[in-house]
């Protein structure tokens, strides 16, 4: 559906991306995460073809994308700056949408004001920073696209709003094969409904997989002896962080979850425990290998 081959992009004499690639299959939901600087808002643009890349390929359904309105007929991007005309009020702002986008659906935007409850007759610049992204969202699922492209979309959120809108989408999904690219750096919030991950670092992808694959090769684990701690204890695993706590030893170890049990094991340890890793903490600690300053958020 989206493909980003070898794209670098220069901006101000400085290069934001280099040498990119990623694809994102149809009815996918794509958690593009990065470091600040990294590139990400970028990136964004080249993919809906606000910016023009200086090398390589972006291509929706193997068509370019810049330049060429029947395929950003089939986009909408919901921007971490949200942009509305002065003085409209949601009632012009959809009529707009209606206007620029051939898949509007008016019925589901009616059906939508029992959810966002927003007086449609006031002025969207004159609503808090979460009221005007509730409508971005509304305005953008009643434009029904067949890609959503998300740059930090829950800021501003109130929990109950934020999942009714992840409800929204992931009902898109599924209904419809809508495809999502979302950035953001609230990965608690996105762990739930992306099953596909980027890392991007100073304008290079690092790291692309599915999360489930992702999850099952990184692991956390806490071990402890009786005696002192085996010497080569880890051999030739990779570890990407390791601290201890008393008489345990807690570290962040990348491989095989069977081979992982049958290594430690092997050393007759008194406590082995492999614990779950969230989204957030295979984030830190790959940016952590990728030399990304960081901080110990072992919990």
């Amino acid at each position: 559906m989206i493909e980003v081959k070898n794209v670098s992009k220069t901006l101000d004499n400085m290069d934001v991306l280099t040498n990119v690639n990623f694809a994102v299959k149809r009815g996918s939901i794509y958690g593009l995460l990065g470091s600040n600087g990294a590139g990400k808002t970028t990136l964004l643009k080249l993919v809906t073809g606000i910016l023009l890349q200086d090398e390589g390929d972006i291509l929706i359904s193997h068509q370019s994308v810049f330049e060429n309105p029947p395929v950003k007929n089939r986009i909408v991007f919901i921007a971490d700056t949200l942009y509305y005309f002065p003085q409209y009020t949601v009632k012009q702002m959809a009529n707009f949408y209606r206007s620029v986008y051939s898949t509007w659906d008016e019925k589901r935007y009616e059906k939508l004001k029992d959810v966002f409850e927003i007086d449609e007759s006031k002025k969207v610049q004159k609503f808090s920073k979460g009221m005007q992204r509730q409508v971005a969202f509304w305005l953008s699922f009643s434009a029904m696209p067949e890609i959503l492209v998300l740059d930090e979309p829950i800021d501003g959120l109130d929990p109950v709003m934020r999942r009714k809108i992840k409800n929204l989408i992931v009902q898109d999904v599924a209904d419809r094969g809508m495809t999502v690219l979302i950035s953001s750096h609230n990965l608690r919030e996105i762990e739930d409904i992306c099953d596909h991950i980027g890392i991007l670092h100073k304008g290079e992808m690092i790291l692309e997989k599915d999360l489930d694959d992702l999850k099952s090769d990184i692991h956390k684990i806490q071990v402890a002896f009786k005696g002192k701690t085996p010497e080569n204890l880890f051999g030739n695993l990779r570890v990407l962080y390791k601290e201890e706590r008393g008489s345990v030893l807690l570290c962040i170890v990348a491989g095989d979850q069977e081979m992982l049990t049958e290594h430690f094991t092997r050393s007759n340890p008194v406590i082995y425990d492999m614990l779950p890793l969230t989204l957030e903490e295979i984030f830190i600690y790959e940016m952590g290998d990728a030399g990304y300053a960081i901080k110990n958020i072992l919990v």
